[in-house]
């Protein structure tokens, strides 16, 4: 993409990125465009208006697989030449164009281009996507460096310009862009010798080029009136116009949401959002013309399950929030990333308790990693840049504005945002912009104390001692990490750790640890206290075992918010697995919340069991039947007490809570549970789609493909080709490897790249592999005899090669597994997933270390309780 290390002369670096010479500015792009899907190539004109910063004799641009016919170049209305001399650099992605004579700062240019370019089938650029019925859509995803394979351009984001846009298509074609229509006329085609229609579109405001887009295809929408601009969903005809209302109604609450949130209109004349049927990430901001994979943004309100539903707004909320912060005030270069990520993530999640097991250890689990890297990361080449669209620059940042948010109180904070919007609105920023206009509203210094937390990788474990005789606390910060094993040297960060204190008298935000270790008093003494009340900072607490004890009474007695304990259990379990507390400490701590009543501390107490079953996955049988048995004696009876029916007008959260516990209590052994889901299963085998609720589909999928043979397996893949939803597809495809058998195993990993399934899920059917160790094993096998064509069919630009590394190595536990790893991957090119390799290989050393710390001390726990007897049965 465009920022190799090179000494291209065509390129500058600035801060030791790659980035394009400073010598011109762009202002206006004329950009026409005709797609011939017969070649599958499109054929494009682009005019750009410039002005010369510094005298030259060159313009620098950015190109990839475009072929330029012709360049001609104007200066003040006089052509400067129209044969000038090209030279490409493909390290740089750089097409520089020699004029032979020199250009003056303050010149107005007029650069033209005709070219061609590739509608190629990578998602990647100006792209196809392929429908159901073999028809094609042309379709663009240009973040972060992709623009250039549409047009040539000043492909960064702090180089914005206007663009007007036309698009030459047939009658029958939908055209859209991020403006509105301007005009509609024939034309005649240079591709077909007939006639076809020009779609011209107003010209945009100032926007960098990763967030133009536009979509040639046979396209169907629905509109509301709720919002004071025209908001539609489009889909392509195949598709039921009533799956988009949902995501509809959401985006215009959103939009006028965030209008009042931020004192700042939407500024564009419309808002389209488009279900792409080939489409690499979840959705993309686009400015005006959102586009999504069909599953985020389409769903069958009647057969979808809750999770469905709050995904689909979530996703909505995430991409609308961009609107302002992204696309009217854009991060000035792509270490700033995070400003727009960490600020969307932020905004959707009107739910704090979710976003504390969901967002935050997300990222506490990233950043506990030698391998991880600051949220403000410093970026040099194009690989790198798509590396860092990860739980750090979302979730790490999300939650540091979420800390910040507490720290200053949210009223401050919005304040600080309208601020910051206000100042610049149609401009770049930096992180530093951001802190002044907080520090503006709050009249603190937000800088001194955040850019600790987000120039450096990494978090502390504040330890606790409790003093006695005077009521004190002690608390000590270190750096913690998941292999267990800090080095001095790696420990020398003191962060202003927000303690947020709670007690009796409800919580303290004013507490800050700026020390390595200080002492606070408490007034009511030792008998009740929490730190980081509701999880709203980044850090993991270390209490005594006697401490968590308490706490764990504290919790029965209502004295903790949900956020409270599920954060509590998330600390304890993640500080067991990493050398800081014994793993049987964790588990007697699961064991104490068997009368848990919420959701979200659920999940959380389900996925610490997790993380022990899938580390203990290549121990012997009766250790991992017996953390089964006691997953089964924890979760049984709330499942049955809460059933697996399922109203109409059940709180989302409930529903997602059934489906929870049905799913682990059935997969854990629940006789009762497996027994239903047989008998679903049974009549979705005969035809009847509808026995099965959505929200256990996932769950009664899994079962029977645990436990059953190919007959189930057919039967799924079947359905795969003809459920009517993506929802319902995307779990067909990801049941299929919870089957056992060595043959079904094969055969799932055969079917990921049959070109049976899209290019965009290949991850999907192998990640459920992850739950046996014969699974593992094969996967691994499956990746490396298969690696050529994975990347050939995964370029390493785009992420999801990485993500297929990540998936197939993720599953190992031990240091004979992660030589296996390095060995392979030792002679290859890493280009694109090198950062992603390196944190699956300490996540297997985590888990390595974890099992020759804790080994003995879970077994003697699972005998005490009486499991392993019960595993032996």
């Amino acid at each position: 993409m465009c920022r190799f290390m090179s000494d291209n002369p065509g390129a500058a670096s600035t801060q030791g990125r790659i980035v394009l010479p400073t010598d011109v500015v762009p202002k206006h792009y004329d950009v026409t465009l005709e797609v011939d899907f017969d070649k599958f190539t499109f054929e494009g004109t682009a005019i750009i208006d410039l002005e010369v910063a510094k005298d030259t004799t060159s313009i620098s641009l950015n190109t990839v697989e475009l072929d330029i016919h012709s360049t001609t170049v104007h200066a003040d209305g006089a052509l400067v030449t129209s044969s000038p001399t090209l030279s490409y650099d493909a390290d740089t992605q750089t097409t520089t164009i020699e004029l032979g004579k020199s250009l003056s700062k303050g010149q107005k240019v007029q650069l033209k281009h005709t070219y061609t370019g590739q509608l190629n089938d990578k998602m990647a650029g100006f792209y196809r996507s392929k429908r159901r019925d073999g028809k094609y859509l042309a379709v663009t995803q240009f973040e972060a460096t992709d623009a250039r394979r549409a047009l040539p351009c000043f492909d960064e984001p702090a180089l914005k310009a206007e663009f007007t846009v036309t698009l030459i298509a047939d009658e029958d074609m939908t055209c859209l862009s991020n403006m509105d229509v301007a005009k509609t006329e024939t034309v005649d085609s240079k591709i077909t010798g007939g006639k076809r229609k020009a779609v011209k579109f107003n010209r945009s405001p100032r926007m960098s080029t990763y967030l133009l887009a536009f979509i040639i295809a046979e396209l169907k929408s629905i509109s509301t009136d709720k919002f004071r601009l025209p908001i539609k969903v489009w889909m392509t005809p195949e598709q039921n116009e009533e799956d988009g209302k949902f995501a509809l109604d959401v985006a215009a609450k959103t939009l006028a949401f965030y209008e009042k949130a931020f004192q700042a209109p939407y500024p564009l004349p419309k808002m389209d959002m488009v279900a792409i049927p080939d489409f690499a990430a979840g959705a993309m901001e686009n400015w005006g013309l959102v586009t999504y994979r069909v599953v985020d943004l389409l769903f069958d309100q009647k057969s979808a399950g809750a999770a469905t539903k709050e995904r689909v707004a979530e996703v909505v909320q995430h991409e609308l929030a961009h609107q302002w912060f992204g696309n009217l005030v854009t991060m000035d270069f792509w270490d700033g990333l995070w400003l727009n990520e960490g600020f969307a993530t932020w905004m959707k999640w009107k739910v704090w308790e979710t976003f504390v097991i969901d967002t935050l250890q997300g990222a506490l689990g990233l950043d506990g990693l030698r391998s991880s890297h600051p949220i403000e990361v410093p970026v040099h080449r194009a690989e790198d840049i798509n590396q860092i669209f990860d739980a750090i620059s979302y979730s790490k940042g999300s939650s540091v504005l979420r800390m910040i948010s507490k720290y200053l109180g949210e009223e401050t904070f919005i304040e600080g945002i309208r601020r910051y919007i206000k100042k610049h609105a149609w401009g770049n920023t930096q992180t530093g912009d951001l802190w002044a206009a907080l520090g503006d509203a709050s009249g603190k210094d937000v800088a001194h104390v955040m850019d600790i937390w987000t120039k450096n990788i990494g978090y502390p474990v504040v330890t606790v001692t409790e003093n006695e005789k005077d009521s004190s606390i002690t608390v000590k910060q270190n750096r913690f990490l998941r292999t267990g094993d800090v080095k001095s040297e790696e420990d020398k960060i003191l962060y202003p750790v927000m303690l947020s204190l709670r007690t009796k008298d409800g919580v303290d935000e004013s507490l800050l640890l700026t020390e390595r270790e200080q002492t606070f008093k408490l007034k009511h003494g030792l008998d009740f206290y929490k730190l980081n009340a509701d999880h709203s900072a980044f850090y993991r607490t270390s209490y005594t075992p006697e401490r968590l004890t308490k706490l764990g009474e504290a919790a029965q007695k209502g004295l903790l918010s949900v956020e409270d304990r599920a954060g509590m259990i998330a600390d304890a379990g993640a500080l067991a697995a990493s050398g800081y507390g014994k793993t049987s400490g964790i588990l007697s701590l699961l064991q104490s919340f068997s009368t848990e009543t919420q959701f979200v501390v659920w999940n959380e107490i389900l996925t610490r069991i997790n993380a022990v079953r899938n580390t203990w996955i290549f121990e012997d049988e009766s250790t991992k039947d017996a953390l089964k048995a006691f997953q089964l004696n924890l979760c049984s009876a709330k499942a049955h007490e809460l059933g697996w029916e399922f109203s109409e007008n059940e709180d989302h959260i409930m529903s997602q809570f059934k489906s929870l516990m049905f799913g682990s209590a059935g997969l854990a052994g629940d006789k009762k549970i497996q027994l239903a889901a047989k008998e679903m299963f049974s009549k979705f085998m005969a035809g009847d789609y509808a026995a099965i609720h959505p929200n256990l589909r996932a769950s009664v999928f899994a079962m029977i493909l645990r436990d059953g043979g190919e007959k189930e397996w057919d039967a799924i893949l079947a359905r795969y080709h003809s459920a009517p939803t993506s929802d319902e597809k995307n779990t067909c495809l990801r049941s299929l490897g919870r089957a056992k058998s060595p043959e079904l195993i094969q055969k799932t990993l055969k079917l990921a790249l049959s070109g049976e399934v899209k290019t965009q899920d290949i991850y999907m059917p192998i990640g459920g592999l992850g739950t046996t160790s014969e699974g593992i094993e094969k996967r691994w096998e499956w990746m490396t005899s298969n690696w050529d064509e994975l990347v050939e069919k995964l370029p390493p630009s785009m992420t999801m090669l990485s993500s297929v590394v990540s998936i197939c190595a993720a599953g190992f536990t031990s240091e004979k597994q992660v030589s296996k790893v390095e060995q392979f991957f030792s002679d290859k090119d890493k280009k694109g997933y090198d950062r992603s390799l390196q944190q699956s290989m300490d996540s297997i050393k985590a888990k390595a270390n974890w099992l020759k710390r804790d080994g003995d001390d879970v077994l003697g726990w699972l005998k005490e309780n009486g499991y392993l007897e019960k595993g032996k049965l």
